[in-house]
């Protein structure tokens, strides 16, 4: 059985990691680097960097980040944020990055998802998806750090991304994200039925039984910020719970490697 994952999300606007409530009011959160280290020391699968400035100001993610991470890190991380062509792409990982994460650039031009896989293989594409809920069963692709509607379906969209050539989808839920109240699980189970890429959950983790909640809808990583960057979940301690709780997991600090 493959493991799952547990992978901090690192928020980075103008230099620092932030988090908010459903992507405003945000609040410093530290240093990315100092971060991403202990991250690793913690026991990290993997981490994922994204310039939540980088879309909405139309300039390009902050290369001298992914040189210095990786540096520093022996686990897999991605890299996203106001990535527009695959030039770019291959730049972010001919610097160390194991992926990158496409959003917003995908949706205005969905080949944009082929030509990266064709140039780095699907394994280093992921697409990120934020989602809004409009009724029961159905959610809207949110694009522009979740600030504008693209008048897509969720479903839709990553059915056409995994035709396209994406490897993994990161699906952040806009109405749970920062609230600490759960990831939402029907969001979850309906995307996971739909794709045959792994899917990671974003959005909405307050407290290891929200993990679990994750897994067993059918993500196979589950990705969270403000819950570990201010200490309320450990990323040992979660670990070890979801362990005894039948979630397969790596346990070893600081060398943990993906299960795909």
């Amino acid at each position: 059985m493959l493991t799952r994952r547990i992978i901090p999300c690192l928020d980075v606007k103008d230099g620092r990691v932030v988090k908010g409530i459903r992507f405003r009011e945000l609040r410093d959160a530290g240093d990315p680097a100092t971060m991403a280290a202990e991250y690793m020391s913690e026991g990290a699968d993997e981490l994922v960097f994204l310039d939540i400035g980088a879309s909405l100001g139309s300039r390009s993610t902050m290369l001298e980040w992914v040189s210095s991470v990786a540096d520093m890190l022996f686990i897999p991380f991605t890299v996203g944020g106001g990535i527009v062509d695959e030039s770019q792409a291959r730049r972010i990982i001919s610097l160390g990055a194991d992926k990158v994460s496409l959003n917003t650039a995908a949706v205005r031009d969905p080949d944009l998802i082929r030509r990266c896989s064709s140039l780095l293989g699907s394994q280093a594409v992921v697409l990120a998806v934020d989602a809004l809920r409009t009724g029961r069963g159905h959610w809207e692709v949110m694009v522009r750090a979740g600030t504008e509607p693209a008048g897509i379906d969720l479903l839709s969209w990553v059915r056409k991304a995994c035709s396209l050539g994406c490897g993994e989808i990161l699906l952040t839920s806009i109405d749970s994200d920062g609230t600490l109240e759960g990831y939402d699980t029907e969001c979850i189970e309906a995307v996971a039925a739909s794709v045959p890429v792994p899917v990671i959950a974003s959005g909405g983790a307050g407290r290891n039984e929200h993990f679990l909640e994750a897994f067993r809808s059918g993500a196979d990583a589950a990705l969270a910020a403000s819950v570990f960057h201010f200490g309320t979940v450990r990323i040992c301690e979660l670990k070890a719970e979801l362990s005894s709780r039948g979630i397969p997991m790596r346990i070893e600090a600081g060398g943990a490697m993906n299960g795909l």
